[in-house]
């Protein structure tokens, strides 16, 4: 087993009461390999669902895929900078730190596609120039996920040096399971052909967001669960938009083929498409 920061039995950061269901087949997820878009050229990179529809890139394996039996996410090594005892917090930056922001938000399920609350979540990343910092705990945090398994990680775009494409580094832990150490990638990076440990497995899904970025990604714990007997396999992610319908802040459907996330609470009425009011719907 890999040293880890100890794992906490408070409450996690960011709990809610009311935890959300997330269905299995809602986590199909894939970066589209974009050679001439690199990361801070602008420009997101297109998910998986969103590429089908239109034909346009070329597919990698879901990132993850969590489904019953699959593969949960793929381990990579620790590497020379990891530090135990990493302070606790979701925010690795001040709003004088260099470089250019970066949010990396989603969610940690186990095998059967149930979130984890309460997982153990540690990163650490290069700064700006490449740099990473050994004497103290600068970009280095741990966090929870919270009762829905969300996380949410505020930093900056980690930056090159010699013989690595751009990463961030992570140690994943179910409460009293094993430890995941693992890497997170950005796509359409130059380097990601030439560096040795990259892994298209570990790509996150990044869009531009004013002058920073926004990547999102899902782990997949080794953790034995039992799905729901409402939450089959072969649903789609909350179901297809239906009028007359209420629906709870994260809840997750499809319209027209493409997923949508709840942002708050209401009822479906005809006129109130996904794709027409933002305020309630946002894809992904």
């Amino acid at each position: 087993m890999d040293n880890t920061t100890p794992h906490e039995a408070d409450l996690p950061d960011g709990a809610s009461a009311d935890p959300r269901r997330i269905s299995r087949k809602g986590l199909l997820k894939a970066a589209i390999v974009v050679s001439a878009a690199p990361l801070l050229a602008g420009g997101g990179v297109a998910l998986a669902r969103d590429a089908a529809s239109s034909g346009e890139g070329a597919l990698l394996a879901p990132t993850p895929q969590c489904d019953d039996g699959d593969d949960t996410t793929p381990p990579q090594m620790e590497g020379p900078y990891f530090k135990p005892n990493s302070p606790r917090r979701t925010s690795l930056v001040t709003p004088s730190t260099p470089g250019v922001p970066l949010t990396v938000s989603g969610y940690v399920f186990g095998r059967a596609c149930r979130p984890i609350p309460g997982a153990l979540l540690d990163f650490w990343q290069a700064d700006t120039n490449g740099s990473y910092d050994m004497a103290q705990y600068a970009f280095r945090g741990h966090q929870f996920s919270g009762a829905d398994g969300a996380f949410s990680l505020t930093t900056i775009v980690p930056g090159l040096y010699p013989g690595r494409t751009r990463h961030i580094h992570v140690k994943a832990q179910a409460p009293g399971g094993r430890i995941l150490t693992t890497q997170l990638y950005f796509p359409g990076e130059p380097r990601n052909n030439t560096d040795a440990l990259f892994d298209p497995e570990l790509l996150m899904n990044v869009r531009s967001v004013g002058n920073g970025r926004q990547g999102t990604f899902d782990f997949v714990l080794d953790v034995a669960q039992t799905p729901g007997p409402s939450d089959p396999p072969t649903d789609p992610p909350g179901g297809t938009w239906t009028p007359g319908t209420n629906y709870r802040a994260g809840d997750r459907v499809t319209y027209g083929g493409v997923a949508y996330r709840c942002r708050q609470a209401h009822r479906s009425m005809t006129g109130w498409e996904p794709p027409n009011v933002p305020a309630l719907w946002e894809r992904g």
